[in-house]
C-alpha cells in the first residue's frame, strides 16, 4: 500500500478530479443548462409540474436545490458508514457510478413532454457527483502532510480544469461543425442550431470520461487505512457525531469562525457556478457557442488562478488570500448587475466578467478545502465525519443560495435582481474572516 506523502498516491488522488470535473463544467453550468432552456420552450418560458405553473428557470434552480438537499441529508449517514467500516473507497465508487451513469441517462430528455427524465436524472447526476466527493475530499488528510496539502488540493483543481477544458472543447467542435461528425450534411447557416443529437450524445460521453478516468484513482487510493471493523449501530451515528463535531466546535475557535465564513460565500460561489450559463442565455441573449466559449475562459482562468492564489497563501496566508478572493467575488455580482444587454460589445464584457470570474473560482475552492482540512484537530482520525459536516455546511448554503435565486427569477422574472443579492453572502463571509486567529498551519 503507498504511504501517505507517496507522490503516486497524491498523484492517484489528485487524478479524480480529472475525471470528475467534467461534470459540473459541461452538465452544471456549459451544456445541459442551455439544452434544458430550449427544450422548455427558451427565455421566459413555463413549464407545468406537479399540476404548478413555473418559470423554467425557476424549476431549474428549485431542481439544484433538491439535489444538494439530498446531498446534506444522506452523507452523514454514508459518512458515518464508510468510517466505521473502514471503506470509503467503495461508497466513493459507488456515487461516482451513479452519476456517472444517470449523466448518461440524459440523453432520453429528448422532449418537453420527457421533462421528468431531465429532472429525474439531473438530480441523480448531481448526488453522485457531490456524494462521491464527501469521500474524496475526506481522503485529502491521508494522502498529504499538512504543509503540502495547499499544493496538492490547488494540482487536483488544475488537473480537473485541464481535462474539462479539453473535453468541453471537443464537445464546442460538435456543437458549432457539426457536419465534421456526420450529423448533418452541410455547414450550419448564420442563426441555425446544432440538431438535439449533438447535446444529448454530450451527455454520454461525460458520463463515459467520468467512469474511466477515475479508475486509475479507485486502483490507488488505500482501502480502510485505519484497519476497521464494523460496529453495531453505526448507521445513524453520522447524525450523533455531527452533532459532535458541532459540539466540539465550541471549543475550536477559528475553525467555527472559518465555517461561518464558507457557509455564507459558498452559497455566492455555487450558486453562480451553477447559474452563469443561463444568466448570459436569458438575460444577456448570448450564442450557445458564445457562452461555451466564455465558459472555457473561465476554466482556463481558473488554472491560472489556483496556481497564483497557492502562491498569494504562501506569502499572506490562507485567510487574507480568501479575503482578496471575496472582495473580486463582490465585484463580479456588481458588474454582472450592470452589464447591459443590449450593448453591441455585450459579448466581449461577458469574457472579461468570465476573466475575472475564473481567477477567483479556483481560488476560492484549493483555499477553501485546504484550509479546512488543516484547521481540523490533528488527532483526529474519522475524516470523513468532518469533511461530511464540510459538505453539508456546503450544501445547506448552495440549497439557500439556489432557492433565493429561483423565489426571486419567479417574483422578478429577471435573474439581475437575484445575482446581485449573492453579493450580501460575499460581502458577509469577507467581515467574518476579521474576526479568525491565526493556527500553526493558518494564517
Amino acid at each position: 500500500m503507498l504511504q501517505k506523502g507517496d507522490k503516486k498516491l497524491i498523484g492517484a488522488w489528485t487524478f479524480y478530479d480529472l475525471a470528475n470535473s467534467v461534470y459540473p463544467l459541461v452538465i452544471t453550468t456549459a451544456v445541459f443548462p442551455l439544452y434544458y432552456g430550449a427544450v422548455t420552450g427558451g427565455t421566459g418560458a413555463t413549464v407545468s409540474i406537479f399540476g404548478q405553473e413555473l418559470m423554467n428557470t425557476e424549476l431549474y434552480t428549485y431542481t439544484l436545490s433538491i439535489s444538494f438537499l439530498m446531498v446534506a441529508f444522506i452523507s452523514p449517514i454514508l459518512s458515518s458508514i464508510a468510517d466505521y467500516m473502514g471503506n470509503k473507497k467503495r461508497f466513493m465508487q459507488f456515487f461516482l457510478y451513479l452519476g456517472s451513469f444517470s449523466v448518461m441517462a440524459l440523453y432520453f430528455f429528448d422532449s418537453i413532454e420527457r421533462l421528468w427524465v431531465g429532472i429525474t436524472f439531473s438530480i441523480l447526476a448531481s448526488i453522485g457527483f457531490w456524494g462521491s466527493l464527501v469521500f474524496y475530499n475526506a481522503y485529502l488528510p491521508e494522502v498529504a502532510h499538512p504543509k503540502d496539502q495547499d499544493s496538492v488540493s490547488a494540482k487536483g483543481f488544475i488537473k480537473g480544469y485541464l481535462g474539462s477544458i479539453f473535453l468541453l472543447l471537443f464537445i464546442l467542435t460538435m456543437i458549432m461543425m457539426p457536419h465534421w461528425y456526420g450529423f448533418i450534411p452541410e455547414p450550419l447557416k448564420e442563426g441555425e442550431s446544432a440538431p438535439s443529437i449533438v447535446f444529448r450524445l454530450s451527455f454520454v460521453i461525460v458520463g463515459l470520461w467520468w467512469m474511466g478516468f477515475s479508475q486509475y484513482t479507485l486502483y490507488h487510493l488505500p482501502y480502510n487505512m485505519h484497519k476497521r471493523k464494523p460496529k453495531k449501530d453505526f448507521i445513524f451515528k453520522g447524525y450523533r457525531e455531527l452533532r459532535q463535531v458541532l459540539r466540539e466546535l465550541k471549543n475550536q475557535y477559528t475553525l467555527k469562525i472559518f465555517l461561518i465564513s464558507f457557509f455564507l460565500f459558498s452559497a455566492g460561489v455555487q450558486t453562480i457556478i451553477v447559474l452563469a450559463g443561463k444568466f448570459g442565455d436569458e438575460e444577456l441573449g448570448l450564442p450557445t457557442t458564445n457562452l461555451i466559449i466564455t465558459i472555457l475562459l473561465v476554466q482556463l482562468v481558473a488554472v491560472a488562478g489556483a496556481y497564483l492564489f497557492s502562491k498569494i497563501s504562501k506569502k499572506l496566508g490562507n485567510i487574507t488570500t480568501l479575503k482578496i478572493t471575496l472582495v473580486i467575488w463582490i465585484v463580479i455580482t456588481f458588474a454582472a448587475y450592470l452589464l447591459p444587454g443590449q450593448s453591441p460589445n455585450v459579448d466581449l464584457y461577458f469574457y472579461i466578467l468570465g476573466g475575472f470570474l475564473g481567477l477567483v473560482l479556483g481560488a476560492t475552492q484549493t483555499i477553501s478545502r485546504s484550509t479546512y482540512s488543516k484547521l481540523m484537530p490533528e488527532e483526529t482520525v474519522d475524516t470523513a465525519t468532518y469533511f461530511s459536516f464540510y459538505d453539508v455546511t456546503e450544501k445547506i448554503a448552495i440549497v439557500m443560495g439556489t432557492v433565493i435565486f429561483g423565489i426571486l427569477v419567479g417574483i422578478t422574472k429577471s435573474m439581475r435582481i437575484s445575482v446581485l443579492v449573492l453579493a450580501i453572502f460575499f460581502f458577509a463571509g469577507f467581515i467574518v474572516l476579521f474576526f479568525m486567529k491565526s493556527t500553526k498551519h493558518v494564517k
